[in-house]
């Protein structure tokens, strides 16, 4: 899980981590609402209902005037075909969640507010004052939550995402390692 505010580096990092190794794959949220993005299946407010009734959606949040949502059959596909599936998330509530579903190797990547801004203005955001209000709101979100505890921390605008990337990629590989039992 690649947790931060807007324009914290999530989809930069990964795709550093897809450039180092291909198994780390993106978990494509669904979106109802616009559609603007890149990372996003589209689907409408009634495709989205209906996979929350049949008990699909593994978590669900509202921001932007938009609704996100994990698709378990999505993640479950990724499993199966080797990969190794990463989500982006924006409060502590969705990493809870999710890890209610198995184990999840949480990374924060921060930014100062202000390089926030810059970054949101350069990449020609129409909805700026909303991305600055969505990262208090993440501020805010971990400075009440004790947790979740995050394996990695880093700042964005200090660290390049290919360094950010093999960290991860190499906590990824140990604690894999750990867990089936053969300890390096």
């Amino acid at each position: 899980m690649l947790y931060g505010p807007p324009t914290s580096g999530k989809s930069t990092v990964t795709s550093a981590l897809y450039q180092l190794d291909q198994r780390f794959a993106l978990a494509r949220k669904l979106k109802a609402g616009n559609r603007r993005g890149t990372e996003y299946d589209f689907v409408t407010a009634e495709e989205l209902a209906r996979l929350r009734s049949t008990g699909r959606l593994m978590l669900e949040t509202s921001r932007y005037g938009n609704t996100y949502a994990i698709d378990r059959h999505h993640i479950t596909g990724l499993i199966t075909a080797g990969h190794v599936p990463i989500v982006h998330l924006g409060n502590t509530a969705d990493i809870r969640r999710l890890t209610e579903t198995g184990p999840w190797l949480t990374v924060l990547l921060w930014i100062p507010r202000q390089t926030c801004e810059e970054r949101s203005r350069q990449r020609g955001d129409c909805d700026t004052p909303q991305r600055l209000k969505a990262w208090d709101e993440t501020l805010a979100d971990l400075q009440e939550h004790v947790g979740p505890p995050f394996l990695h921390r880093f700042r964005t605008d200090l660290v390049t995402p290919a360094e950010i990337g093999e960290w991860i990629a190499g906590s990824y590989d140990e604690l894999t390692t750990i867990q089936s039992g053969h300890r390096a």
